[in-house]
């Protein structure tokens, strides 16, 4: 017989089990109620007391069963749990305002939404106006609906009459969830537009002066199950990406990453420019430093001297456009000059460097700094998950592997391409991209491999690193969203500042007309003018770069934007030129030459380390 708690078998019928140590007492009295000769006899042989019938082994098995059902129904354990978690995901939500006849999306309003991917119309309508009017002071009094980019109420899934559902919204559409975006509108506003036909049609004005968003009502949307339907929803989804790129600019994305910043606290660095990086990784590292707290940067001469005021500006930049410079530099970028591309470093690794770079290069684009634009475009491609991958042999530095790679791709017959792989075999094995040829157009699909292998695959581990860093204050997020207009950020440009746009971006302050100052202002700005085209040309001592580091301690135009306004103000008291860079205002002396007023300039920006004041 088994013991009906455990399972175990005895030989005998105890008074407890010797495997679970229950008490088995009640056994013995069914076996003298249940016996058939349990009446009528006081005493029975010991061997028939023995074979009195048991709980069998399936009786026992099929209580275990139901036990097992009972904790269990109880019982929620971690992979249960895991199951029952909702997993969160981010979209983003912008306004619609009239314009017009027409709808068109906010500038600057768009923010980021986490919510769950079954999530209804009705539930994420809700969390959309809670998320706006709790960072949005303005918004007006509902109600609200919710609009897909064209301008059609969230109601069905496009195209078909299933109720909406983000998930299966996703899936239709086929883009991530970071990069879709829904807007809410007054119900009042919806209404007023919703009549209005549909221009839309061959015979409508194509202009491409402005794109806008013109709004269909939901019936309309619902009811494209034809070819023609379907090739209107498709055209009117197209525009609405387009409307998104055409309306947003770098400075509005900015600007929005920027929002999170806490102006009434500061993250502090001293900085020696001796050691620019030294002090850079002390202010990022300290457990207080926050990236969403404006930063408070004092720079100390050589001879630890602390430069007296406050950073409002101008010691910032100054420093961001340093960090950048230097940054190019780390031993976690190789590569030729501009098209920089991370590569694995131990000691980085150990050193976290790689995620601390990441998050130097978002602070500082954020900020109001420069961005590095050193890094590599099929890098920053791959950052922004873009398929794109032009990688020639001119990006490998290693010689020996850039000969190789040159031989393979200068090979002129198919027994030459053969000969070079067997020779390089070990090289294209350790990339994966040995493999057999049957025609000699193969070698620029090897050599492509090779460079894919040798820039991305290879560093992959280091690249997620870098993208963690990236990460902060979105910025990541708005590179994947708006790759268009961040890559350039962080990819080399050739085009440098020209004169005219340093002209331009400087407005001066002028005396009255007629005055005897004025007058000698404008001959100053003359010279002004003249003076920055020597410096365009090579005539000068200086850049034109370096004249807009003198003055904003920046030396590119930011994305965000110079602000405030660059401004030029006259000197009476001064041969030498002076600038604040916290407030972007060069002041130039009133001198008589422009040889006099040249060589004034020339002294002036060169001798004057930090602020640009002399």
């Amino acid at each position: 017989m088994f013991c009906p708690f455990c399972g175990n078998n005895l030989s005998l019928l105890p008074r407890f089990c010797i495997s679970c140590g229950r008490s088995l007492e009640f056994l013995k009295d069914t076996d003298q109620t249940e016996g058939p000769s349990a009446q009528g006899t006081a005493k029975q042989p010991e061997n028939a007391k023995q074979k009195q019938p048991g709980p069998s082994y399936k009786q026992f098995m099929e209580y275990r069963s139901t036990k097992s059902k009972e904790r269990q129904s109880f019982n929620c354990g971690p992979k249960e749990r895991h199951k029952q978690e909702k997993k969160s995901v981010q979209i983003n939500i912008g306004l619609m305002v009239p314009h017009g006849t027409d709808l068109k999306p906010l500038r600057g309003k768009t923010l980021p939404l986490f919510t769950d991917p079954e999530v209804a119309a009705p539930d994420l309508l809700k969390q959309a106006v809670q998320k706006m009017t709790t960072f949005n002071k303005d918004m007006d009094e509902g109600p609200y609906v919710l609009l897909y980019p064209d301008c059609s109420e969230v109601v069905h899934v496009p195209g078909t009459e299933r109720p909406f559902k983000l998930a299966e919204y996703k899936k239709e559409i086929g883009k991530a969830y970071s990069r879709i975006t829904f807007y809410l509108c007054l119900e009042t506003h919806f209404k007023g537009v919703d009549d209005t036909p549909d221009s839309d049609t061959p015979d409508s004005d194509t202009s491409d002066s402005e794109i806008l968003i013109t709004s269909r009502s939901t019936a309309q949307f619902n009811r494209a199950d034809t070819v023609t339907c379907m090739h209107h929803v498709l055209r009117k989804r197209m525009r609405s990406w387009l409307q998104e790129d055409v309306n947003i600019t770098l400075p509005d994305i900015i600007a929005n990453l920027s929002h999170p910043i806490n102006h009434e606290k500061v993250s502090r660095f001293n900085i020696s420019r001796a050691n620019i990086w030294d002090g850079a990784v002390r202010g990022f590292k300290r457990t207080t430093y926050s990236e969403t707290c404006d930063m408070l940067v004092k720079f100390s001469d050589d001879a630890g001297v602390f430069e007296e005021g406050i950073d409002t500006g101008g010691p910032r930049r100054e420093f961001l456009t340093l960090l950048m410079k230097h940054l190019k530099d780390r031993p976690i970028f190789d590569g030729p000059e501009g098209h920089r591309f991370l590569v694995y470093n131990a000691n980085a690794v150990r050193e976290d460097e790689y995620y601390l770079a990441g998050k130097m290069i978002a602070v500082s684009i954020v900020h109001g700094g420069p961005g590095p634009h050193f890094l590599s475009e099929d890098l920053v491609h791959y950052l922004a998950g873009q398929p794109s991958f032009k990688a020639t042999v001119s990006s490998i530095t290693d010689e020996e592997i850039g000969k190789a790679l040159q031989e393979i791709e200068n090979a002129a017959s198919v027994d030459a391409l053969q000969e070079c792989i067997m020779r390089h075999s070990t090289m294209l094995q350790t990339a994966g991209c040995l493999r057999h040829v049957a025609a000699v157009e193969a070698k620029k699909e090897i050599v492509s491999d090779y460079l894919h292998w040798y820039i991305i695959d290879r560093n992959s581990s280091v690249i997620d690193r870098f993208k963690d860093g990236l990460a902060a204050l979105q910025f990541f997020t708005a590179l994947q969203q708006h790759p268009a207009l961040l890559s350039p950020v962080l990819t080399y440009f050739k085009k440098g500042l020209t004169a005219l746009e340093l002209e331009r971006l400087f407005k001066p302050d002028l005396s009255p007309p007629g005055s005897n100052r004025r007058l000698k202002e404008s001959k100053t700005l003359s010279y002004w003018a003249d003076y920055l085209l020597d410096c365009e040309e090579g005539e000068g001592a200086v850049s034109v770069e370096e004249v807009l580091m003198f003055t904003t301690g920046l030396n590119s135009l930011p994305p965000s934007g110079l602000e405030p306004s660059p401004r030029i103000e006259f000197l009476d008291d001064s041969p030498f030129p002076m600038a604040n860079t916290c407030s972007n205002t060069l002041k130039l002396p009133l001198l008589d030459t422009y040889t006099v007023f040249k060589t004034q300039m020339d002294f002036g920006l060169q001798n004057s380390p930090g602020f640009g004041c002399f």
